[in-house]
């Protein structure tokens, strides 16, 4: 199958899964197929120094960014790997405390034996650690040719805008801008909050009422499961899960947000776990703006790895509020949370 058939297979994608043939998306479809044609190493053709070896994608929530690229990513059969953003810094961190000496280079060439593309979906730069070794990491991932496609909902000059030492930032916008093919997705409408009957696992406000809803709907999915309390151990840390029943969680919002946990940890829980419930989650200000993070983070490696949700909350998801610091990737994790915690579930029906 030619990478041309690549649009023809996406336009019946669409018409399966009923989603609108949208003109914008399959502009981006049309572009993505001209990225990866004027590849050599996929098609053997003279590789020309000037091509641009990064695809980065931007715009605003629930447009289909992500679904665009998970299906160009099926469809290219070369070796590749697909990671949400976190998670690829994490292994790379994991790596380089391994690994001492020349740690960059070691860990792009281990990269390069199982990859000729590498898929980094939700690009956010959140801290100063991430945000001072991306410029050599990215700068030795393109020497090394490998193709990088990206989601994100920030344009390239605005990522880790007012973070700490933001300067020594700026070698990598350099270097990420020299090496891609940069372009926006508009689309007005966020599909992801057009599924029917979207809330009903989502259950506000926090009161008896909801409460008992959830510890009603909680006693009928684990009845006949065993309950047992589960540790989890990340790098000499305890994740402790007081109500785990096979593969039904719950948990309150303090417990997963108000401590220092982060993404391993998610991650960790993601693994053991196919529907989680969240109580509690508070309307979000200046002063529980680290939770926020934290929440922004949990919901993005839930949506990841596909778990389902159900929560109750301050607000409703139209008008729970956020800190400024977070108003952006915000979004994000309320559109996913219409997703998330849609009837439309497997694991449910």
């Amino acid at each position: 199958m030619s990478i041309k058939s690549f649009k023809d297979s996406f336009i019946k994608f669409c018409e399966i899964n009923k989603f609108e043939k949208n003109v914008n998306q399959l502009k981006i479809v049309d572009l993505l197929i001209s990225f990866i044609n004027s590849k050599s190493k996929f098609f053997h053709l003279f590789f020309k120094s000037n091509e641009k070896q990064c695809f980065y994608l931007f715009g605003g929530v629930g447009v289909g960014k992500t679904m665009i690229f998970n299906h160009f990513y099926e469809f290219l059969k070369i070796p590749k790997q697909r990671l949400h953003f976190n998670e690829f810094m994490i292994n790379f961190h994991d790596f380089r405390h391994r690994n001492k000496e020349n740690s960059i280079f070691s860990f792009v060439k281990k990269l390069k034996k199982k990859a000729e593309l590498i898929y980094l979906d939700e690009f956010q730069v959140t801290n100063i650690v991430d945000a001072m070794i991306l410029g050599k990491l990215f700068e030795t991932i393109f020497k090394e040719n490998i193709k990088v496609i990206i989601t994100s909902n920030t344009k390239i000059d605005e990522l880790y805008k007012d973070g700490l030492q933001r300067e020594q930032f700026l070698p990598f916008i350099s270097i990420i801008k020299k090496n891609s093919i940069q372009r926006e997705l508009i689309i007005d409408e966020d599909y992801r909050k057009l599924a029917p009957n979207k809330m009903e696992r989502a259950f506000f406000p926090i009161n008896e009422k909801t409460t008992f809803k959830i510890n009603q709907f909680f006693r009928e999915l684990t009845k006949d499961k065993q309950s047992k309390k589960i540790t989890l151990n990340i790098k000499g840390r305890e994740l402790i899960i007081p109500h785990f029943y096979e593969v039904i969680i719950k948990f309150d919002f303090e417990d997963l947000c108000n401590k220092n946990i982060g993404a391993e940890d998610y991650i960790k829980l993601a693994e053991v776990c196919k529907f989680l419930i969240i109580q509690n989650i508070p309307n979000f200000n200046e002063n529980n703006s680290n939770q926020q993070q934290r929440y922004i983070t949990l919901i993005d490696i839930l949506y990841e790895k596909k778990i389902s949700l159900m929560i109750s909350l301050e607000n409703n998801l139209e008008n729970i509020s956020s800190s400024k610091r977070h108003e952006k990737p915000f979004k994000r994790t309320l559109s996913r949370l219409y997703e998330l915690t849609s009837p439309k579930d497997n694991f449910i029906t």
